[in-house]
């Protein structure tokens, strides 16, 4: 019975999203929220059924399995739609369906103006049955279903207000970055069903721990990981996210704390064996997480849009987990993937809240001293930024980038060194960005009021951003190891923590990065502009990649399109084209609807052709 909860948890959203879609421009705004909302609210507490019934008597095969119908048998190769629960996919499930909730409940009251309502819940509730045929797949071809869908979904979603070109283009970017990344993904899956006869998960990394060395998908991998980095924004494919905020605020914490962004974290955990048999695409990982994590957060200091700053946000904490999974430290990954959904879901949301009340401005600049004027919010906003800052004891934050770094110091301790870098820099712009918004001199008057719809979703993620760290503590503070020990019959034994001095460190780093902030952008002292330097132009810019890349792919191409309008072969094509219509025109004179120039015609044919048989 527990097994047929698994299709059940997608179908609400799915069905949800059919009967939105079909009363798009007639359904009204309360029950599209209903209708929305509460789809994604019943596959939440199906979630919860679900992961209370596997934790309390675990399948005596660690994961639950149901098959919904073979795809297709050719030539000895088969594949299925299957869903399976183990405990990563379970952990996934809750945060997707609960943090989804919570966002979906609050975009009932950030959206409840707009004429078109039903299509954007119509679009979220499918991007969240997306996610979840991503996450219960145990079949690498269903899962890339998922995955295509996350992709289209956050095209619709992104330039969801296509009246705007700004907002269109950016949809557009999004969804050109991400399919190079999935055109990779898609070679690799091909790989890897020639080279090793299926694409079943667990058939798959079967072959993988157990096969000699010489038939170890090396390719396969790398392609597996150009997927990964398109889809979860890390160099060289992140250019797409930063636009991504054209769209409404709820689809940016829907595509950075619940699905998407993720999306590319749960596929190298979840084929960590792969990754593991290939040392160099281990190492390239974490690398590519280092770099990304660094850059991310140098642009992050010098953004003046307050969702920029939250976008390079992202990209800098999925490049910690990155890191994580390329040193081999699985349940950091996980752990912080989970923590993150809590308090990124509860920034964005509070600026939302924040945007909505000074009249959808974005510049931090053009805000200031609102913590009077919105105490809930500011609330709210202040314990997402300590916990993205990584305040020691206090917040979620702290305990899964502990973990995180705590696994960098076994791998290497340069990878430490820069995520520690890393660190420090996260707590300098979330705090500038908190001293800017809400201390000093208000320079826009707030309307209105934040609603119980979303002043309610805040409260929940506010306190999950705090408290929800203590599934994982380190010895040194309290032995809580509650997601390790779910996790570790798929990753085994997390790494073993390091010396003491490591977590001192942890902890003095986040404060004294927030005491940088404030003497920088302290009431009395901060700057109405940001310095205009060369480096921080170009960071601000993303580091100069759009720039790049628009010299070294997009003008040839454009260029190469332009000179082919006239190049010799559509030259000929059109020659084609103008000579059958000459001759259309001349043949057409014989249509003339008279009997008697048919009749002349036909004599004139039979003339031509005696004369032609008496010649031969």
């Amino acid at each position: 019975m527990d097994a047929l909860l698994l299709p059940l948890i997608v179908f609400c959203p799915l069905l949800a999203a059919g009967i939105l879609f079909v009363s798009t421009g007639r359904m009204p705004a309360r029950p599209s929220c209903v209708i929305g909302a509460g789809s994604v609210g019943l596959s939440a507490l199906l979630a919860g059924r679900l992961a209370a019934g596997f934790l309390a008597a675990p399948p005596p095969t660690g994961a639950l399995h149901v098959t919904l119908w073979s795809w297709m048998q050719v030539e000895g190769f088969s594949t299925r739609i299957a869903f399976a629960l183990d405990p990563l996919s379970l952990v996934m499930m809750l945060v997707v369906t609960g943090v989804g909730f919570l966002i979906l409940l609050y975009a009932g009251g950030y959206m409840h103006d707009d004429p078109d309502i039903a299509r954007f819940f119509g679009c979220m509730t499918l991007f969240v049955a997306a996610m979840l045929v991503l996450v219960f797949s145990s079949d690498l071809l269903s899962l890339y279903i998922g995955w295509e869908g996350v992709g289209i979904c956050s095209y619709l979603l992104i330039g969801f207000w296509h009246t705007d070109a700004a907002n269109v283009a950016a949809a557009r970017k999004a969804f050109i970055v991400t399919r190079i990344g999935d055109a990779a993904m898609l070679c690799g899956l091909l790989l890897l069903a020639t080279q090793a006869g299926t694409l079943d998960i667990a058939a798959l990394l079967h072959i993988v721990a157990t096969g000699p060395a010489q038939l170890l998908p090396t390719t396969a991998a790398f392609l597996l990981l150009g997927g990964a980095v398109a889809k979860s924004a890390q160099v060289p494919l992140q250019t797409w996210l930063p636009d991504a905020m054209a769209g409404p605020t709820p689809v940016s914490a829907l595509i950075h704390a619940a699905t998407m962004v993720t999306a590319g974290v749960y596929l190298i955990a979840r084929l960590h064996p792969l990754f593991m048999a290939v040392p160099a695409a281990m190492t390239a990982v974490a690398l590519v997480g280092l770099v990304t994590l660094l850059l991310a957060a140098g642009s992050a200091l010098v953004q003046t849009d307050i969702k920029r700053i939250l976008a390079y946000s992202t990209m800098s904490q999925i490049g910690y987990m990155f890191l994580a999974l390329g040193s081999g430290a699985w349940q950091a990954a996980i752990f912080h993937l989970v923590t993150h959904a809590f308090f990124k879901a509860l920034l964005f949301m509070a600026a939302g809240a924040i945007i909505l009340r000074v009249h959808h401005r974005q510049d931090i600049y053009q805000m200031g001293g609102l913590a009077p004027a919105m105490p809930g919010v500011f609330a709210a906003f202040l314990a997402g930024a300590a916990a993205l800052a990584g305040l020691p004891l206090l917040t979620a934050g702290f305990y899964s980038k502990e973990m995180i770094l705590q696994g960098a110091w076994h791998a290497n301790p340069l990878l430490w060194a820069g995520a520690l870098l890393g660190a420090f820099a996260t707590a300098i712009y979330i705090f500038r960005c908190v001293f800017i918004v809400f201390f000093g001199t208000r320079h826009t008057e707030p309307k209105g009021h934040t609603g119980a719809t979303m002043a309610i979703p805040l409260a929940c993620l506010a306190i999950l951003a705090l408290a929800g760290g203590w599934m994982e503590m380190p010895d040194t503070i309290a032995p809580v190891h509650l997601l390790s020990h779910l996790l570790s019959p798929l990753f085994g034994t997390p790494m073993a923590e390091g010396p003491s001095w490591l977590l001192w460190a942890g902890s003095l780093v986040p404060l004294t990065g927030v005491g940088v902030a404030w003497l920088l952008w302290r009431p009395r002292t901060q700057a109405r502009t940001t310095p205009e330097d060369a480096i921080a132009r170009l960071a601000r810019t993303g580091w100069g990649f759009d720039t790049l890349y628009d010299m070294l792919f997009v003008r040839p191409f454009i260029t190469l399109g332009r000179l082919n309008q006239s190049d010799i072969c559509d030259r000929l094509s059109d020659a084609t084209a103008a000579t059958a219509r000459t001759g259309g025109r001349m043949l057409s004179h014989m249509q003339s609807g008279q009997v008697r120039r048919y009749a002349g015609w036909i004599a004139a044919g039979t003339v031509v052709a005696l004369c032609l048989g008496i010649r031969a």
